[in-house]
């Protein structure tokens, strides 16, 4: 199985466009892919991509997903586990990373002074 990523050498990514909020996640979350497509109607494909927070945004339920997850906390701040309220949970900083297998509960999140996150998101190879 191939990966759908093309070859990009080191360039410059524009932090001020290609941004839009993910079917499901709140205004305040959005994301810019940099590479690859997931298709997770075919449980194929692999993806890289930026996530960012806005200042004092949260969700509210858990996430579960079929696809393997790895996080890299860039810049800001970034709290795990918080209530529907956004109380609570787990504060983290910059240079923390995730690794989580498909099936694994993860979240709510909440970010205080907003975050970047670069997440790496694939399938098992079949």
């Amino acid at each position: 199985m191939g990966v759908n990523k093309e070859h990009k050498e080191f360039h410059a990514v524009d932090m001020g466009s290609g941004w839009h909020v993910p079917p499901g996640y709140p205004e305040g979350i959005e994301q810019k892919i940099l590479s690859g497509a997931l298709d997770e109607d075919t449980g194929k494909g692999t993806r890289t991509r930026l996530l960012r927070f806005a200042p004092g945004v949260f969700t509210t339920a858990p996430f579960v997903h079929d696809y393997w997850e790895e996080v890299y906390l860039v810049s800001g701040d970034l709290t795990v586990g918080n209530d529907a309220k956004g109380e609570g949970g787990e504060a983290f900083s910059p240079d923390t990373y995730a690794c989580r297998p498909p099936g694994a509960y993860h979240g709510p999140f909440k970010s205080k002074a907003g975050c970047v996150l670069l997440e790496i998101h694939y399938y098992d190879p079949v």
